[in-house]
This record gives C-alpha cells, structure tokens and sequence, in this order.
C-alpha cells in the first residue's frame, strides 16, 4: 500500500532521524570519494594553493603526483600524505622537466593520466616601479611569462599527449581575477593570467574532439605565502630589488600576517561575510576535475 504524505506530515525514511528500521542508531553514508583510482598531477603543488589541491585530491581517493621546484617541501608533503602521494621536481619553465614529470607518473602508475593541474605560477616583483608601464622591464615580463604562460601551456601539451589516446581526462589551470580585471596585479602577471584563459579556451576546443575537458579557475586574492611575500615587496621597494629571485625566497607568514592579508583581500572582496582561502580554490577544481563536471 503506497505511503502517502499529507501536507502537516512529510513521509521521512527512519534514517532521516538518525536510526535505521530496526530502532539501532543509523550509520551515516560515507563521502563519496570524487577522484577515486584516478591519476593526477598539480604543478606548485608542495604549498599555497597548490599544497591545498594535493591534499584534497588525496582525500577524494587520487593518486598525486606533486610536480614542483622546492625539494625539501615537496618531498615533506609526499611524506606526509603517504604512498599515494609522491614528488617529482619540474619546472615547469622547462619543456624537459614537464616531459620527464608527465612520463614519470605514466611509468608509475600504468600509463594513467586522469588530472593534469596547472597550478605553478609567479607573481613577479611588486614594486611601484614593476607597476607602471613607463618602467617596463622585458626581462621580468620574459621570466613571469615563462612560468606562468608557457609552463601552462606545456603542461597542456604533454597532459594532452597522455591523454587524448585514452579519449578522457581533465585539464584545469589556475588563472586569476587578474585575468578578468584590470589593474589588480603589475603587467607581466596580469598579462599572464590572460594568456592562460586564451590558451584554456583554445585547447579546449581542440582536445574536446579528443574527449579531454579543459578548463580554469579565476580565484580572488588568498593569504598564501606567495601573496604575502609580495605584499611585502610592495611596502619595501629596497629588499624588492634586492639581487635574488623574490618568488623563490618565500618565507613562511606569522599569523599576524596571515590575518592582517586576509583583511585586506575582505576588503577588496564583493562578496562580504566568508573569507576566501586555499582550499576553498581547491573544491572548485576538484569539482572540474571529477566526472561530476564530465560536460564541462
């Protein structure tokens, strides 16, 4: 006989309350694990944004390889997370090393790519200077380009190159609001972060033939390491220039800093109330990479 629901009384199933049918407490459904027995991939992956994609590709059942320049960090966060975590060093500046890293999980894990993650990026030198296209400097717009565009659009190459065979699999880059906006970043980086949409909206419509999804994320500011250090430069104009690579010497944040960042960046936001962090970037492209984004 069919249950039927009156208005002042929903039809629940008993584990609505927390029971099962026999009176004994409900065991909660488990997470469904999104990347389960998939292989992937994130470039920048051994802190900041790209730390928080590492982790939550684990957690969602991936086996990851981290992809990065920084050694001891790297190999601390593969430690860490366990066997199905493992390091490679790659720059990904480099078309070698992003060979060698894309070879080495195939090697590794049957000949499987599922996930390929551009995350690696620079945010090049902050200053006044940096800023204003009257002091244009053609080698910071070569070094930032190099990492953040053609590192992109290298990884595209060869994740595609494992890929496309398959007929599957999910490319995702991480762009900027910068991409979007004008006048939130110095020129090479700005210049950067929209190169990589075009280069997203164009692979996309080759590699879709070829069953292969390729998208990105355009994340608002976040109190990373990275984006602290170069508020950093940008309230110090001598360490700033300053003979070494600033997006290399990231020191870790004290507290103070990571909150004062994040009041600024909640002050800037339009959306007001939650606070814009590194794994809130990593649900969305963990949503693009699973097959839940399987049409996109």
């Amino acid at each position: 006989r069919p249950e039927i629901a009156h208005a002042h009384q929903p039809v629940m199933s008993p584990s609505h309350h927390g029971w099962d049918g026999n009176g004994a407490a409900a065991v909660p459904t488990p997470m469904p694990k999104r990347l389960d027995g998939k292989v992937a991939i994130v470039t920048g992956g051994a802190r900041g944004i790209g730390e928080a994609i590492v982790r939550l590709f684990a957690k969602h059942g991936a086996r990851v390889v981290t992809a990065d320049i920084d050694d001891a960090a790297g190999e601390a966060l593969a430690s860490a997370l366990g066997p199905q975590v493992s390091f490679v060093r790659c720059d990904v500046s480099v078309e070698d090393d992003v060979r060698r890293a894309v070879d080495w999980a195939l090697s590794r894990h049957g000949g499987r790519l599922d996930v390929y993650c551009n995350n690696a990026g620079v945010l090049g030198r902050q200053t006044r200077a940096a800023r204003s296209i009257l002091s244009f400097d053609a080698a910071e717009f070569d070094r930032v380009l190099r990492v953040n565009a053609l590192g992109a659009a290298l990884g595209m190459k060869h994740a595609a190159r494992a890929m496309a065979p398959r007929r599957a699999g999910s490319i995702v880059s991480v762009a900027s609001v910068a991409a979007v906006l004008g006048g939130l970043g110095p020129h090479a980086y700005t210049a950067s972060k929209h190169a990589i949409v075009g280069l997203t909206k164009n692979a996309a419509c080759e590699l879709g033939a070829h069953g292969v999804r390729v998208n990105c994320v355009s994340p608002f500011g976040v109190a990373t390491p990275m984006l602290i250090n170069a508020w950093r430069q940008g309230h110090d104009d001598a360490t700033a220039d300053a003979d070494r690579d600033l997006d290399l010497d990231v020191t870790v944040p004290s507290d103070q800093e990571v909150e004062k960042m994040e009041e600024v960046v909640r002050g800037l936001a339009t959306l007001k109330g939650p606070t814009l962090r590194p794994r809130d970037i990593a649900e969305a492209v963990l949503f693009l990479a699973s097959d839940e984004a399987r049409y996109i």
